[in-house]
């Protein structure tokens, strides 16, 4: 049997290779599978199907991803996904997937910034709603027992080999020991451990780095995270949640508290059509320099467009914020400001199967690494859990076809009950939510989108503390259910996943794509290497394959000319 952890794409694609297989699989995952992190990707879902522009091609799409990397995505991983991307389509597809298309049939394309041709296949505005649908219907079909409301603690490992996990559920908090002899991990990555951030609350709280490296796998790429130019600042609840990039595509205008229209400051010829990493760094630079709002935001407008263009260009923004803040953006601007928004590293997996360090353990989607770099291909994002989930889905499937023995450890399942047992037990004055919140405030004060080596160093003093303090908490499940449990093990894959990030950050001493170094302004080709973090070896280089020749002679300058840069 395999055990999948995480039912958003990733998670439900990789099930479904393995039920097509004829393998045993059981998906697990602590919020409801309809509303995945997936559900929420709107954009689109990339591949060189060529429809709408022949000249396209996979090594094309290579050639964009590993650009637009900043020259630090693995070349392999990059061509794994580029080549298999319309298979990914095809299997969509397959599964029902209704996808736009033109009149004679074909599946529409359209333009995403930084890709030479139209590859963005879509549907409508919801796009990974759509998928997420399509393989929540696929799984059915197949009878993929799906358990929701189930939270994973810890990996169970013996011999440097994976033989299972351990966890309870989230409502009754009865425990769960699920033998299995190959996990593949699927559950996110770390954007929720900043104030601002596009996840919703209690997801993408770092819980793969923290179950991958407790089981002896070792994260990549920490550093690097992608911060969104757009995020709602008010209501706190909803801090972070994100006005889409078409905003700014459909002609609204960014100014300061000054009323000044301040992109032509750094992007005099693009203008809000800049790239995400271009126009997040303006609007940091106009709020730190004292031009941002009283919120510490700045003024995102489009109440001069056509009501019309509003409604049926812009209906979810529109609607966004009248639910929230009961604004009109016909008539008023909106308060922005730069939001985390997917963690383009996460853990080491090998580009072949995403296999990990650990026996019998996988890594897919936002959890793994090597496709991004130093900043992510619009669109790129639905494509890789296509890809990668049939290809681990297979692995895995060989893997545990070939083990003659199935491992035990009583020690390592003893070992996971105690740790419960003693959260349960804990009655500290420390509140678990409180200290989610400080490790929440340090990475936006150090480690947001400037960083330079005195914040990083204060940002580590300031985890140390935290840390200290985690040892003290209290844990009370009440008549609610047992996410207060749940919650103090969100916080410690926080604090790992802060500490990765911060030593990694601080070790990457330049500013390459989304990493921003005040104190090292320009890009050091020493560092065109991958750091790899781990708690026992700290921050180690890892060198990048070459890019192959035929990939590498078609890495140009895309033109932009009148398309938003993602």
């Amino acid at each position: 049997m395999v055990l999948v952890i995480g039912t958003g794409g990733a998670g439900l694609r990789a099930a479904i290779e393995l039920a097509e297989a004829g393998v045993d699989v059981l998906a697990v995952g602590k919020r409801p599978k309809e509303d995945a992190h997936t559900a929420l990707a709107a954009g689109g879902i990339n591949a060189a199907l060529a429809t709408m522009d022949p000249e396209d091609s996979w090594q094309q799409h290579a050639a964009d991803t590993i650009k637009e990397s900043y020259l630090l995505a693995d070349p392999r991983t990059v061509e794994i996904v580029t080549r298999g991307a319309a298979r990914g389509i095809d299997d969509l597809e397959r599964y029902g997937m209704a996808f736009a298309r033109e009149e004679d049939g074909r599946i529409s394309q359209r333009f995403f910034g930084a890709h030479r041709f139209r590859r963005t296949a879509f549907a409508g505005d919801y796009t990974g709603l759509e998928i997420q649908r399509t393989l929540i219907r696929r799984a059915q079909q197949l009878d993929i027992p799906v358990l929701d409301g189930v939270y994973i603690t810890r990996l169970l490992v013996h011999d440097g080999a994976v033989f299972g996990a351990y966890g309870f559920d989230l409502a009754s908090g009865r425990r769960c020991l699920i033998h299995a002899d190959a996990v593949i991990l699927a559950a996110g990555g770390h954007t929720r451990i900043w104030r601002r951030t596009s996840s919703r609350r209690d997801e993408n709280t770092g819980d793969s780095f923290r179950l991958a490296v407790e089981a002896g796998a070792r994260l990549r790429d920490a550093e690097l995270v992608q911060f969104h130019p757009s995020g709602i600042i008010e209501p706190e609840n909803a801090a972070g949640t994100l006005v889409s990039e078409a905003a700014r595509g459909e002609g609204g205008i960014l100014r300061n508290a000054l009323g000044e229209r301040f992109m032509a400051r750094y992007d005099p010829e693009r203008m809000e059509l800049s790239t995400r990493d271009r126009v997040a760094l303006a609007s940091y630079t106009e709020i730190k320099e004292g031009r941002g709002t009283p919120n510490g935001g700045v003024w995102l407008d489009v109440s001069h467009l056509p009501r019309q263009t509003i409604m049926t260009r812009l209906p979810r923004v529109y609607q966004t914020l009248l639910d929230l803040q009961m604004l009109d953006i016909t008539r008023e601007p909106i308060e922005i400001a730069p939001t985390a928004h997917y963690s383009m590293g996460g853990v080491w997996v090998r580009p072949e199967d995403h296999s990990t360090d650990v026996a019998g353990l996988y890594a897919i989607g936002e959890a793994s690494s090597g496709l991004h770099g130093a900043n992510r291909l619009g669109g790129n994002s639905l494509i890789e859990l296509l890809v990668f989930g049939r290809i681990t889905g297979q692995a895995a499937a060989a893997y545990s076809q070939s083990l003659t023995a199935q491992r035990r450890s009583a020690a390592a399942v003893a070992e996971a009950r105690a740790e419960v047992d003693d959260l349960l037990a804990a009655d500290g004055p420390e509140n678990v939510r409180a200290l989610q919140r400080a490790i929440r405030n340090t990475m936006t004060e150090h480690a947001g989108v400037v960083r330079d080596e005195e914040g990083l160093r204060a940002g580590l003093a300031e985890l140390s503390v935290i840390e200290k303090r985690m040892a003290d908490v209290g844990v009370h499940p009440d008549i609610a259910g047992y996410q207060d449990l749940a919650h103090a093990f969100d916080l410690k894959s926080a604090a790992m996943a802060a500490r990765a990030t911060l030593e990694s950050a601080l070790e990457r001493r330049e500013t390459r794509g989304c990493h921003n170094r005040s104190d090292h302004p320009d890009q050091d080709p020493a560092l065109r290497v991958n750091l790899v973090w781990s708690p026992t070896t700290g921050v180690t280089h890892e060198s990048i394959p070459d890019v192959p020749d035929e990939i590498s002679a078609l890495m140009q300058e895309v033109s932009t000319e009148g398309k938003l840069v993602e």
